[in-house]
């Protein structure tokens, strides 16, 4: 056994429908019933939907339109992130009674490290289990959770027994179990690059896994690499407690469609400024300029602009996102715009060698989980 690689025990916890269950659980008359957060304005998105949406094709970033005609009998509920976020507080509490290596993803999911915990429990399978446990008993709401190896496995594996479910998936098993895997349930393929994959011959992770290192990389850029390793089970990133923020960005989705490049830059203002307050607040700066513009008709476009040096203010945010808003014409009225700073000066690319990493699966596979 090589002592200096990780052997890991990862959680996924990851909360069932938590804004909508957060409204059925403070307000009873809710429970059972289709409910939407958000989108029951003219132009609204939905931000969550409850589980008795979804069975009608309800989710979330759909437009409240096309969820009413999908759900006729769905009720809209007003966004309340405080309580989401007093909640979500709560449940890391919980978290920290176990371990300290607790790294938040949102407000409702959350990676753990278990290996070494705070109750001396060896395994991971349990912990979950009085985890989840506790959130029912204390709080009043469901979780699932996903426990395997690393953080990639784990968070496919929270998918698969919702709601207020888990899965493990054992060292032993966790090749066999990426093998057997439809490649839209890969965490990192989106929809773009399934159908890329598909046209590829690619539809499992054993298709994946046929394919060299040098294939994946000429198909799929930067991302070569990635899909290679996570498909033998290498993912070596850990659970890091202070999460370091890779952009920060602010957008507005307007109650009337823009078609005035005036009246846009007018917006641009207000979200340059909500980004700047952002980055001051969380004590950073970034290189890169994103302008995200939705269309009419939902389509999505970005531009984006790297600057020499690192930028907080407002004001040069607001004219090098003006500089990329006249780059090209708009090819229809725009319904939402927003602006991103990414290249943070927070960043740390750290890269690991390839034959390290497959080192280390193979002592994880030797590991009593």
């Amino acid at each position: 056994m090589i002592d200096d690689l990780p052997i890991r025990k990862i959680i996924h916890i990851d909360m069932d429908a938590f804004y909508a269950s957060v409204e059925q659980m403070d307000h009873p008359e809710l429970k059972g019933q289709p409910i939407a957060v958000g989108g029951g304005s003219k132009r609204g998105v939905i931000s969550a939907a409850s589980y008795e949406a979804r069975k009608y094709g309800v989710k979330s970033a759909m437009s409240g339109r096309l969820a009413e005609k999908l759900c006729p009998n769905l009720i809209f509920v007003k966004h309340r992130f405080d309580r989401y976020k007093e909640i979500s507080d709560r449940i890391r509490h919980i978290f920290f009674d176990y371990t300290d290596l607790v790294e938040p993803l949102s407000l409702d999911e959350a990676y753990l490290d278990v290996t070494e915990n705070k109750i001396g429990f060896p395994s991971a399978t349990l912990i979950a289990k009085k985890i989840r446990q506790r959130i029912f008993d204390e709080i009043g709401l469901t979780a699932s959770a996903g426990i395997s190896i690393n953080k990639f496995v784990a968070k496919v594996a929270s998918d698969y027994n919702k709601p207020n479910g888990q899965k493990t998936i054992n060292p032993e098993d966790v090749i066999t179990f990426l093998e057997d895997l439809d490649i839209r349930k890969f965490y990192g393929v989106g929809k773009v690059t399934a159908e890329k994959m598909y046209q590829k011959g690619i539809f499992t992770g054993k298709d994946l896994k046929s394919k060299s290192l040098e294939y994946l990389d000429e198909n799929f850029g930067k991302s070569g690499r990635y899909y290679y390793n996570v498909v033998r089970g290498i993912h070596n990133s850990e659970v890091k407690p202070n999460r370091i923020r890779k952009s920060l960005a602010a957008e507005r989705t307007f109650s009337e469609n823009l078609s005035s490049e005036i009246f846009m830059l007018e917006k641009l203002d207000h979200i340059a400024e909500e980004v700047s307050k952002r980055l001051d607040k969380s004590k950073v700066a970034g290189k890169t300029v994103t302008l995200k513009i939705k269309y009419s008709d939902f389509t999505l476009q970005t531009r984006s602009k790297t600057l020499p040096y690192y930028i907080s203010d407002k004001t040069i945010i607001l004219e090098t996102a003006k500089d990329l808003l006249y780059q090209d014409k708009l090819s229809n009225s725009v319904r939402l715009l927003g602006i991103s700073l990414s290249n943070l000066n927070t960043d740390s690319k750290k890269t690991k060698p390839l034959e390290k990493e497959q080192k280390s699966v193979s002592v994880q596979l030797k590991f009593d989980f």
